[in-house]
This record gives structure tokens, C-alpha cells and sequence, in this order.
């Protein structure tokens, strides 16, 4: 027997691959499937199941895909339905592949379709448990992505109580837990950047697990401080229910390489959104106008998700040699699969071309400190999330997060400066060129973000200001 974790940093994303005997099944693939086809090929075993721990929000399954290719049956657990044809687990159901068992153990809450796999060894013991997202390392599933009318978020953490306590918690304390996801993913808040452990040490560390914890205080803490899902999230999960387009034919229209004038034709004929992915230190030099910055240096798919509303949307990218089809695949993870081309030569092929350039002012932190003592009124908007800028924060500094820049951009002058800065620099830097591409012309990146301002004297508080603008 074989178990591989394949984990997948940008959207924290674990997938799995088992083998034993000459047949293999794959838990939760990525929307890319041919890894998992040489994987296979490499080991001569034939993929005889697709694993889904339920209907992904967060990203683009490649479990069709891989169906189609292999012949592999689909899995889900019970309450699933789909567009296409899949298997329907009992809970408690055995599944066998070579020399190894499966059961199916439905564990509804953070979706109601949720189901966690355990793993039993040639010898029949159990071995592994592969939770989806219903528990995560040091936490548990979100239970607000699956609501209906009729089933409000306390009721799928009720559920989700439920499920620990009564088909996860009784399991024996030495078997690993692979989850679905670790820190940086938005299906949970509190996840370990661990991506595997024991359950017996969960159920110490894990805040959820709290023997002692009754069902109100589960409720209570698990859907404290949780903040409204990404858009795209309810969009995807229907990509997963419903199909979607192969993703080799999505690959292959999005690396058509556009010289700099036919790049801006394209853009203008199908009013393409042009995505930048290079570093942020390389866009706020020169960026093409009306162009955003996302870059590839950071969580890229999500940040698509969460700030372009159509995933129909057209778009052209500028990137760094070399990272044309990583761009394209990782858009196509989240299901934005409409990429019409890239900029042959990138930026520099567009300043070759003496076509117009745009750029955005970037200062020091210790210049924001100099600007600061000379005039103590000056508007600076911090984007970090309200978690982070409630930890620690410039006084008086307005918390505008990313996540909900369309709101918070109501409240933004066009005429006065601001000051904008984040943790690390990333995120102020597509807020900066989002207004930018809007026609806000005044917003100055703090390069660096709050690391670098931590070390500056301005005066700092972690007093929680108002979230919005006066």
C-alpha cells in the first residue's frame, strides 16, 4: 500500500493518491489531471475510484476530467446529486481497492453531502482518515457554504457537531488525519499550517474536539468570527455539480501568444480584464493602463475568485517568462476558464512597442513615518483583513479590507491622497490598482506593509477604529 499526499500550496489544497495491488484511487483532485495519469501509468496500477469528500467551493475538481480519461468511478456520499453519472456511497459503505478497504463515513455539516473516507491496511486495521473539510488540523469545516431555506448555518453546525462526536471522535487516537485544506484556505479560520496528524492529538489540540464541549458552545464557537464566504465559492461548487469544460482545450486557447497589438485590440473588442501577474515591486514601476495586478508570487486563485465577479469574464494576462500556463492552470483551478491569450515578450515587448504606460507611486514605510510627523491627518488605509488590523494597527488608520473593495470604494474620494499598505505589500498593491484602473489616482503604496511599518516609530494601537470611511 501507498499513500501520497499531494499538496498544493496557492490554495492549500490537499489532494490524495492510494495505491495497492494494481488499482488506485485519487481523493479530491485538482482540476489538472494528467499528474495523476502518469502517477498511475508510473506505478502500472489503474484508477479504479474518484474520492470526493463532497462538492468543492474553493476550487474546480478535476474528478469529471479524470473520469472520462481513466474510466474511474466518482464517489460521492450520501445526499449527492450531479449532472453526471457517479456513484452514490451508503454511509458505512466498504469500498476495496487491491489489498485495501474504504469506508464510507457520512459526516454532514460543512456541507450536507460531506463524507470522510477511512483507510484500512492489508492487515484490516484502520490507518488513515481522510476528512475533506469537515475536520481540518486544529480546526473544522465553516458551516455556512450549504444553506437552504429550510437550514440555517447553526443547523449544519449542529450537524457538524454531531458528525465529530459521533462517527470522528470514537475513531482510534493513532490514526492519521489528511485533510482537505490547511491555513490559508477560507473553508475554515484557525487551521494549522501542518497538513497531516494524529487523531489522538487533535482531539487535545483541536478546539472543536473539546470533550467537555456542549452543543451550544460548538455552535457558538465555530461560527464566531467567520466572514462571508468568496463569491465565487456557491460558483464553483455548481462547476462541480454540474461539469465543466476540459480542461486541456481551456489550456490551449489561453496560451495563444498576442503580439502588443493585437493584445490591445483583443482587449478592447471583447472588453478582456487584464491581469498582470508579475511581482509587485515590477507592476507599481509600469503596468499597462486599466490592467489590475494579481500576482502569482501570492494566493492568485483566490484573489481572482474573491474580486471578479463573471467567471465567464475574458481575460488577457502579462506575465514573466515562462509562467503563461501556471497562470492559466491556476485560473482554471477556481473556474475562470475564458483566458484569451497572453502578451508575447511580456511587459517589455509592450514598452518595445512605445505603447502607453501607467504606474502607481510606492513609498518606504520609514517615508510614510517622515510624511506622518509632518502631518498627523493624513489618510491611511490599512486592506488586511479586520482580524489582522484589530491585532495591531496605525492610529487612526481607516481598515478598508481587499476582500470588500467594492464597498469600501464608495467611500474614496478621487481627489484626496491615501496612504495604503497591508501586511507584506501584495494585497495594497491590487487594491491600489483595481481604484487605479476606476480613475482613483491618488493612492500611494506603503511598500513592505505593516512588517515594515512595525519597525517605523509611528504611533500605533490595537484599538478596533470603525471599518468605514467618514
Amino acid at each position: 500500500m501507498k499513500v501520497e499526499q499531494i499538496y498544493t500550496g496557492c490554495l492549500a489544497q490537499g489532494a490524495y493518491y492510494i495505491q495497492s495491488a494494481g488499482e488506485a484511487i485519487i481523493i479530491d483532485p485538482l482540476r489538472e489531471t494528467q499528474p495523476y495519469i502518469e502517477k498511475a501509468k508510473a506505478d502500472k496500477v489503474k484508477i479504479k475510484y474518484i474520492l470526493e469528500t463532497h462538492f468543492h467551493a474553493d476550487f474546480v475538481s478535476g474528478h469529471v476530467d479524470l473520469a472520462s480519461k481513466t474510466g474511474a468511478t466518482i464517489v460521492y456520499g450520501p445526499n449527492a446529486t450531479a449532472d453526471y453519472q457517479l456513484h452514490v456511497a451508503k454511509d458505512s459503505e466498504i469500498l476495496k481497492v487491491g489489498n485495501v478497504q474504504i469506508e464510507v463515513l457520512h459526516t454532514p455539516g460543512h456541507t450536507m453531502e460531506s463524507t470522510c473516507y477511512l483507510l484500512y491496511n492489508e492487515a484490516g486495521k484502520p490507518e488513515a482518515l481522510f476528512s475533506g473539510d469537515t475536520l481540518f488540523i486544529g480546526d473544522v469545516g465553516r458551516p455556512d457554504l450549504a444553506v437552504k431555506t429550510d437550514l440555517s448555518r447553526e443547523d449544519l453546525a449542529a450537524h457538524l457537531y454531531d458528525s465529530l462526536r459521533n462517527k470522528i471522535m470514537p475513531l482510534p487516537d493513532n490514526i492519521i488525519v489528511y485533510p482537505g485544506h490547511g491555513a490559508g484556505s477560507a473553508c475554515g479560520k484557525n487551521m494549522s499550517k501542518e497538513t497531516f496528524d494524529s487523531l489522538g492529538n487533535q482531539k487535545k489540540v483541536n478546539y472543536a474536539l473539546r470533550p467537555d464541549m456542549s452543543k451550544k458552545e460548538f455552535i457558538d464557537e465555530v461560527l464566531d468570527g467567520i466572514l462571508p464566504p468568496p463569491q465565487y465559492f456557491m460558483k464553483n461548487a455548481m462547476l462541480n455539480k454540474s461539469g465543466y469544460q476540459n480542461f486541456e482545450d481551456v489550456l490551449e486557447k489561453g496560451l495563444k501568444n498576442l503580439n502588443p497589438n493585437d493584445f490591445e485590440m483583443l482587449a478592447n473588442q471583447e472588453e478582456a480584464l487584464i491581469i498582470d501577474t508579475r511581482s509587485q515591486a515590477d507592476f507599481v514601476k509600469g503596468f499597462i493602463p486599466n490592467s489590475i495586478f494579481i500576482g502569482l508570487g501570492g494566493t492568485f486563485a483566490p484573489w481572482v475568485g474573491t474580486l471578479v465577479p463573471d467567471l465567464k469574464q475574458p481575460i488577457l494576462l502579462v506575465t514573466d517568462a515562462g509562467k503563461e500556463e501556471e497562470a492559466i492552470t491556476r485560473l482554471a483551478r477556481v473556474g475562470y476558464d475564458n483566458t484569451l491569450g497572453v502578451l508575447s515578450g511580456g511587459f517589455k515587448a509592450w514598452e518595445e512597442a512605445k505603447k502607453e504606460v501607467d504606474s502607481i507611486q510606492s513609498i518606504s514605510a520609514s517615508d510614510l513615518a517622515s510624511i506622518h510627523k509632518k502631518d498627523a491627518t493624513i489618510q491611511v488605509l490599512d486592506v488586511r483583513k479586520p482580524g489582522e488590523f484589530a491585532a495591531e494597527h496605525i492610529e487612526n488608520a481607516t481598515n478598508a479590507p481587499l476582500d470588500f473593495i467594492n464597498d469600501e470604494m464608495q467611500n474614496i474620494t478621487k481627489e484626496q491622497p491615501y496612504y495604503v499598505h497591508c501586511a507584506g505589500g501584495y494585497r495594497s498593491v491590487i487594491f491600489a490598482s483595481i481604484l487605479k484602473a476606476r480613475g482613483f489616482d491618488q493612492l500611494i503604496d506603503v511598500a513592505g506593509g505593516y512588517k515594515a511599518i512595525a519597525a517605523t516609530d509611528l504611533p500605533k494601537t490595537d484599538y478596533v477604529c470603525p471599518s468605514t470611511l467618514s
